[in-house]
């Protein structure tokens, strides 16, 4: 199980997941930026790659490959497309889990059109065969392809039209340094702040015509883990609960009660990071205790705390891995409004049983 898969079926159902369902890929379609201006936050990474697509644009030739890695929901897919739309060129869309052999990735190439952007999702996960046929393709624009099998096989050499690769991936450390290195301009996504998240938000409002105060867009977006995609499904929901329960209006108290009816709390923590927490906590005094025991006591499969739940835990500072097993931070104690019971406890004697 992955929290950076798009297809784990647990870190989709979440409402504070990054992965997007149906619903979320439909209406991303509709408020998804046209352009580098109207794209909001990734200041750096939108100025590296404006002076890219000019110059390639001023030479009359086809831009860099280009990789983005990241989170998911920060924008990957969005800029691939504002890349094609600022280059003027169509795109096509495909994904690593999907080329499982070099023949796919062929069948692709071959109908490229010159000066087309081809989006590559999860470059990561693409097959060795096809991605070892990749690196003739990005450096030479051609490729061979082999008819036949055993001593009688023949290598025929294929032309391609120049094109522009747009790879994606969550996990940029496991691709190989052969392909990393064939990519002109690389950039890593970051995760948003709350007022960057605050403009996605009235940008979104606005579109999808709601209504929404500026503490309204405050308190949704403290509670969208720096991620442009949760914000916009936290807005849909509280969108929901304000036409509903209330006149429509987006105000601070109403997207708190909405969110509260959700258990998004204001850190945005759900129903599985509290049950970690709490059973860290208030089990095993805050640790040391191995993961799976842990997931034990939350009635979780060890993979779904680790990959699921632990990475936005361990980045907002409220759990720690340490090779004796998870530890429960200072923040987590506060946020909970406990106390950290003092060596006396006989807390750590339990938790040593656990260790990882």
């Amino acid at each position: 199980m992955n929290w950076d898969d798009p297809t784990d079926e647990s870190a989709a159902e979440r409402l504070v997941g990054a992965s997007a369902d149906r619903e979320d890929q439909a209406v991303e379609a509709a408020l998804r930026p046209k352009d580098l201006d109207e794209f909001i936050g990734q200041e750096k990474v939108r100025e590296q790659l404006d002076l890219v697509l000019r110059a390639a644009r001023a030479r009359g030739a086809t831009a860099d490959h280009v990789l983005l890695s990241g989170a998911p929901g920060l924008g990957k897919t969005t800029l691939s497309m504002i890349i094609a739309a600022e280059m003027e060129a169509p795109i096509r869309i495909t994904s690593g889990p999907a080329i499982q052999h070099a023949g796919d990735l062929a069948a692709i190439l071959s109908s490229l059109q010159e000066g087309e952007v081809l989006f590559l999702d999860e470059i990561h996960r693409m097959s060795r065969p096809a991605e070892e046929m990749l690196y003739m393709a990005m450096e030479d624009f051609r490729v061979d392809v082999i008819v036949g099998k055993g001593p009688g096989a023949t290598a025929i050499p294929l032309e391609l039209p120049p094109f522009t690769l747009v790879g994606a991936t969550t996990r940029a450390g496991l691709l190989p340094p052969p392909l990393r290195d064939r990519f002109g301009f690389t950039a890593h996504m970051e995760f948003y702040e709350p007022a960057e998240l605050e403009r996605v938000i009235h940008r979104s409002a606005h579109l999808l015509d709601l209504e929404i105060g500026a503490e309204g867009a405050a308190e949704i977006a403290g509670r969208s883990r720096g991620t442009p995609r949760i914000a916009n499904r936290l807005l849909r929901r509280v969108r929901d609960y304000a036409q509903v329960k209330a006149d429509g209006v987006i105000t601070r108290d109403i997207a708190a009660a909405a969110l509260a009816v959700y258990e998004v709390d204001d850190r945005g923590l759900d129903r599985l990071d509290r049950a970690v927490l709490e059973a860290l906590l208030k089990l095993f005094g805050g640790g040391p205790v191995g993961l799976s025991t842990l997931a034990v006591a939350v009635g979780e499969e060890r993979e779904t705390v680790e990959e699921v739940a632990e990475p936005f835990l361990v980045r907002e500072g409220l759990l720690a891995r340490t090779p004796r097993g998870r530890v429960a931070t200072p923040a987590a104690w506060a946020h909970f409004g406990l106390t950290r019971p003092g060596p006396s406890a006989g807390g750590n004697g339990q938790q040593d049983l656990f260790g990882a």
